[in-house]
């Protein structure tokens, strides 16, 4: 049975309106949602909420504390020593916890968290609100080309069994694989320094 052209432009017009649809919309909308999650903030919190931090790397465990609003430093160290903290360099990994994204995320089995030294972390920072909510970011290796590193932030296990790993700045290896001499307050030599003193003339003897 032949269709009247008339139809047969009528269909092909139909066709091409939900192709428009489809690829317009419905897999618009999958590709936006795809990229919202690649560009996902890491937590919710501000830095104001943040009460201690513990950093932990393969070198050192290092506690961190809010100090008293009193106090001269804005964070202190209680162990593995004590003593008021680098506030620029707290500041720093303050400012990527709270600013950080994950520029992907990849579902995960967990019995596959060892290709990306998720399984023994080369660096984990645990955060205590101030309303006691806690959360932690584990770091593993860089990916590929170096770009990023796995992480995982409050793992937990999904429906399905699998766990989700991100793909997060390099920028958090580089603010917590550092000395404890680099956490502490620098020292203030200044204040340390002998006053100057001018020696006097030595008097000669006239003749």
């Amino acid at each position: 049975m032949k269709l009247p052209r008339t139809t047969l432009i009528l269909i092909l017009l139909a066709l091409g309106l939900g192709g428009f649809v489809y690829f317009s919309e419905i897999r618009g909308a999958t590709v936006r949602e795809e990229t919202k999650e690649e560009n996902k903030q890491i937590f919710s919190f501000a830095a104001d909420d943040v009460q201690s931090l513990t950093v932990k790397t393969k070198k050192l465990t290092l506690n961190l504390e809010r100090s008293p609003e009193s106090s001269n430093s804005k964070w202190v160290i209680k162990s593995p020593v004590s003593g008021p903290a680098n506030d620029a360099i707290v500041s720093y990994l303050m400012d990527l916890l709270v600013k950080g994204k994950s520029d992907r995320t990849l579902s995960t089995p967990p019995k596959e968290l060892g290709q990306f030294a998720l399984d023994e972390p080369p660096a984990t920072i645990n955060i205590t609100l101030k309303n006691r909510q806690n959360h932690q970011l584990i770091l593993g290796k860089a990916n590929f080309n170096g770009r990023f590193l796995y992480a995982q932030a409050d793992p937990a296990a999904k429906p399905d069994g699998n766990i989700n790993v991100l793909l997060v700045s390099t920028d958090f290896a580089n603010a917590v694989n550092r000395e404890l001499s680099e956490w502490k307050q620098p020292v203030d030599n200044s204040q340390k320094l002998p006053p100057l003193t001018i020696p006097k003339p030595t008097p000669t003897n006239s003749k």
